[in-house]
Order: structure tokens, then C-alpha cells, then sequence
């Protein structure tokens, strides 16, 4: 089993945005050093627990720190972007990672988010289409040899063809071809974007929201679109997020946990996931109610929390129960003491890790 990190991120809002990016960085050089496999970074424009509007930057600043991780965007917003400055952006980004650079995608966004951008959240389906037309244009783009033309019902784009003469044109494809490796993440029972993930041979990643009972149907739907394409799926490829927190004994482990996963849910998830969708798949048992989901559920039945052998059990339960999987996605926290994170994350690969290594 590899691991890697999922960072959203979440940051309480009163740290600055400096020290913010600060603590992810080390985070990620630290991931590097301790051998973890990869790392994707969230995108938000309007949301202060999630700062982060142009994972790109933070991408490239550790990528110049970094030696193995494999970094991505986690996810890019489709409907956010104009394709032909995110094919460019892109692009460039994966030159510079030198083949390091995974692109995660998603559709839509947080209302607020398309509401900057003049877009209203009441028409799912038009910003679903509008997000399938953005993956369309930059795939395009990106294949494209020669002039490039693209009139959909959302842009008009006539890229120049290439003037040997005065070297303009379109010529930026990039560095990994036909592009980088490609993730759609999922955060709903019957997610349609999971399904298309299997269909086109694309890194499937499940959300940390998912309770257990739910991840079997993720995986039927990874098959089915593999199935439907003539292919098989590879559980390998799979990865499965969640909120862990690994200390030297479970009280602490604990402690710590409620903290800082115990604020982010209180001050941040909760009032943004009451009433949702998102509150009945991390529910073990559908009848339950919703102020049944509180800190202490999460913390025994979704989070990965505990000394290093509860969270290899509780590891190797998850994979049990949906069959396997091929990386464990671990969620980034923000504790006030730092440390604490660090050293979460060296437990998990120095003492969890070889506790399920045989899982593969």
C-alpha cells in the first residue's frame, strides 16, 4: 500500500495566509523526506478554512524543495477556468515538475465560488456542462498538431497554427504526453465523475466523507466504466482519503484529534454540511440521525485516529471492507503546535506503513 497526502487545505481563520502556506510547505517537504508517494492540493477562491485559490504557486514552490513527491492539483475547478489559460498554466507547470505532476479535476465549485465568477450553483447542469467543455477544450488543445479551432456552446477559440518565420503560434504541449496522468475525485455515494474516472483509465479518488458501507458502490462504478470501455479496472490506481491522526498512545492520539479535526468539523464542516448529502454518506447506518454524526462518531468510525497498531487495524479494516485499494490519501491538518502534524505523518509511515505493507 503507498501513501500520500490529500491537503484541502484546512486553516483555521486566524492564522495568516503567510504562515498558512508556510505549514503546507513543510508539510510537503516533510512528505518528500518521509517517502510518501504524492500529494494534492485543494482549490478555493471563497473559502477562508480552505485558502488556497491558485494551488499552481504553492505546486511549483514545493516542487523546487522537493525531490520524489508527486504533487497535483486536488482538484482543479473546471468551471472555474478558461481552457486555453489553463492549458497553458498546466502545461508549464508540468515542464517544470519534470514528470511530477498529477491533475487532479472536479466539476463545479462551493456556490460562493461560482458566484464570483458570475455563475449560479441553482443550474447544476449548466455548470456541469460547462466544466465537461473545459476538459474538452484543453485535452484538444493539448492533442492538437496545427491550427486549433473549438466553438462550443461555452467558448470560441481559434488558436493561431504555428509561423515558423516569427516563432508565433500556438506550440505549448506538455511535458508528459499525451498529458499528465489524470484524477477525478468523488464525494458522493453515486457519483457519476467515479464512474467516468474508470471509463477513461483515470486515477479514481474517493473522499474522506465516505463512510465505509459506500465505498463497495464507488468500486462497482470504477468497474462498470472500465467494463464499458473494454478495460479493467485497477484497484492500484484507487486512492481513498481520510482524516488521520496517528500520536505514540491513543489518548493522546485522541486529544489531539478533537483538537484539531474536533475544530475543523465543529467550526467548518458541520455548518457548511448540515442537511447535506455530504453528512448521510459518512453515516455507518442510514437511520441514524444527523446530530448522531458529532466528533466522537467521526472519530471512531471515519477517521483513522489512534496509537500506530489501532490505525493499522483501522487501515486494514477500510480495505477490507471494499476490497482493496491502492493508496490511503491522508487528509493535512493545522494544529496550533505543529509538531503535532509532523509527527503524525512520520508515524504513519515509519510505524503504520510496515504494519500493513503486506496489503497490496
Amino acid at each position: 500500500m503507498q501513501f500520500g497526502l490529500f491537503m484541502m487545505p484546512l486553516h483555521p481563520p486566524y492564522r495568516s495566509f503567510a504562515d498558512c502556506y508556510d505549514r503546507d510547505t513543510d508539510q510537503l517537504v516533510l512528505a518528500d523526506r518521509l517517502g510518501f508517494r504524492e500529494a494534492w492540493l485543494g482549490e478555493h477562491l471563497t473559502e477562508r478554512w480552505e485558502n488556497a485559490p491558485a494551488p499552481d504557486l504553492l505546486i511549483a514552490k514545493a516542487l523546487a524543495l522537493t525531490e520524489h513527491l508527486r504533487l497535483g492539483t486536488g482538484v482543479t475547478l473546471l468551471a472555474l477556468h478558461h481552457p486555453v489559460y489553463l492549458a497553458h498554466r498546466l502545461a508549464m507547470l508540468d515542464h517544470m515538475a519534470r514528470g511530477r505532476f498529477q491533475w487532479g479535476i472536479g466539476g463545479g465549485g462551493i456556490p460562493t465560488d461560482l458566484a464570483i465568477f458570475g455563475m449560479d450553483a441553482s443550474q447544476p447542469s449548466d455548470v456541469r456542462a460547462r466544466s465537461a467543455e473545459v476538459l474538452d477544450v484543453v485535452l484538444k488543445l493539448w492533442a492538437s498538431e496545427g491550427k486549433f479551432s473549438y466553438h462550443g456552446r461555452f467558448f470560441d477559440i481559434d488558436a493561431p497554427e504555428m509561423d515558423d518565420v516569427k516563432e508565433r503560434g500556438y506550440y505549448m504541449k506538455p511535458y508528459q504526453l499525451p498529458h499528465p496522468p489524470i484524477a477525478v475525485a468523488a464525494s458522493t455515494p453515486a457519483s457519476a465523475s467515479i464512474r467516468m474516472a474508470g471509463e477513461r483509465g483515470w486515477i479514481p479518488m474517493t473522499s474522506s466523507l465516505l463512510s465505509r458501507p459506500y465505498l463497495k458502490g464507488h468500486w462497482e462504478l470504477i468497474a462498470e466504466g472500465a467494463a464499458s470501455a473494454g478495460r479493467e479496472a485497477d484497484r492500484s490506481q484507487w486512492r481513498i482519503a481520510r482524516d488521520v491522526f496517528v500520536a505514540p498512545t491513543p489518548s493522546l492520539a485522541r486529544d489531539r484529534a478533537r483538537a484539531v479535526l474536533g475544530r475543523n468539523y465543529v467550526q467548518h464542516q458541520l455548518p457548511n454540511r448540515a442537511g447535506s448529502i455530504q453528512i448521510n454518506s459518512t453515516k455507518i447506518d442510514p437511520a441514524m440521525p444527523d446530530e448522531a454524526v458529532d466528533v466522537d462518531y467521526l472519530m471512531e468510525n471515519v477517521w483513522i485516529v489512534g496509537d500506530p497498531q489501532e490505525c493499522a487495524d483501522k487501515i486494514r479494516q477500510l480495505y477490507e471492507a471494499c476490497g482493496g485499494f491502492g493508496t490511503l490519501l491522508s487528509i493535512t491538518a493545522d494544529s496550533d503546535d505543529a509538531s503535532w502534524d509532523h509527527d503524525s505523518l512520520r508515524l504513519l509511515i515509519e510505524e503504520v506503513g510496515p504494519r500493513v505493507a503486506d496489503l497490496s
